[in-house]
């Protein structure tokens, strides 16, 4: 067995070191993974930076890092679908299996959820970490292990459109272009929506997401709520979208699209911003506009595998840098300039 195992190690606010830790032994019904990729999560900058997310607190050194693809380096006794040698994809959260939420096919709302870099439960920002075999899942030939990597934030937008019911000819209003927003215009366009609006407060951003397909671009900066809502509407042919999926989580834009959704339509909460805003809920309560959050993803992994590996979504447009394991601090700090869609360390 090899004996390096370089992790990044967050101690506290601003403290991040690389450090050797032991390598773990996988249980019976678990892999040993030889990490390859890991992808940047805008929350494990948060926690470098803040040191807690809500009410998630970095209280000992916590391994970071949990959008991850590698290949498997050992299996546990009981194993029988993964061989060593498996280039494989981890969906970071590992439930209970047995409340009620796991049984009925929630698991993502399991209370005693152990989800990768949210405290105290350790990331994979190693070179090796063990994971449950049963959340491993195999790469076809055609995947490559960014796109391992990025099954995780892809997982978050299929959930979205999932919650949001998008369907094919819908038209879709995506409030916000960060990674997460233009993974919801890429989703919503695989499954068949008509119209894509999207929104942002940077010219950048919203070039990329009209390259990788949006139908029409809004820059929402300095302009009035009403106005904002008058350009979407226009956009999409003078109808209003059937669903809206809000991606940043500050008020103005929650309202932007309570007020702009079709009556009878859905909002999907997926960015997180304050803990409490002011919105105009009488309007959404007598037009039943629907509000529905999402936390994480269930059961998407599969669904994210077929439509990458069938061609029926393309993520090689994303803007993409690329550091070492060794390069860790740096690479934290590339995603704060947030000039690229995803920014990936090597492990």
């Amino acid at each position: 067995m090899p004996e390096d195992n370089l992790s990044a190690v967050l101690h506290g606010i601003d403290d991040l070191r690389l450090e050797q830790v032991p390598i773990p032994k996988p249980g019976p019904q678990q892999v040993l993974v030889r990490v390859h990729t890991v992808g940047i999560c805008g929350s494990d900058v948060h926690y470098w930076t803040h040191g807690a997310i809500g009410p998630f607190v970095v209280k000992e050194p916590m391994i970071v890092g949990h959008e991850t693809s590698g290949v498997v380096s050992e299996v546990g006794s009981e194993v029988t679908h993964l061989k060593v040698g498996d280039r494989i994809a981890m969906e970071p959260g590992l439930p209970c299996k047995l409340c009620e939420h796991c049984k009925t096919g929630r698991y993502n709302l399991c209370p005693e959820m152990r989800f990768f870099a949210t405290p105290p439960i350790n990331g994979t920002l190693s070179r090796y970490v063990v994971h449950d075999a049963d959340f491993c899942f195999k790469l076809p030939d055609n995947l490559s292990f960014e796109d391992g990597a990025l099954l995780e934030p892809l997982s978050v937008a299929i959930h979205s459109c999932r919650r949001g019911n998008v369907q094919m000819g819908h038209r879709v209003l995506v409030l916000g272009a960060g990674p997460i927003g233009v993974l919801n215009l890429l989703t919503a366009k695989a499954v068949g929506a008509g119209k894509v609006v999207i929104t942002d407060l940077d010219d950048g951003r919203l070039a990329l997401a009209k390259k990788l397909g949006a139908d029409a671009t809004i820059n929402v900066k300095g302009k009035s709520l009403e106005a904002v809502k008058a350009e979407i509407i226009s956009a999409l042919g003078g109808q209003q979208p059937q669903v809206c999926i809000e991606c940043t989580g500050a008020q103005p834009s929650i309202e932007t699209a309570i007020t702009t959704t079709r009556s009878g339509g859905v909002i999907v909460l997926v960015g997180l911003g304050s803990d409490r805003v002011e919105i105009p809920i009488i309007e959404s309560a007598t037009r039943e506009v629907d509000i529905r959050g999402i936390f994480r993803y269930v059961n998407c992994y599969p669904t994210a595998i077929e439509l990458l590996s069938s061609g029926k979504l393309d993520l090689s447009g994303l803007t993409r840098a690329h550091y070492k394991l060794e390069e860790t601090l740096e690479a934290f700090k590339r995603t704060q300039k947030a000039d690229v869609i995803k920014v990936f360390i090597q492990c």
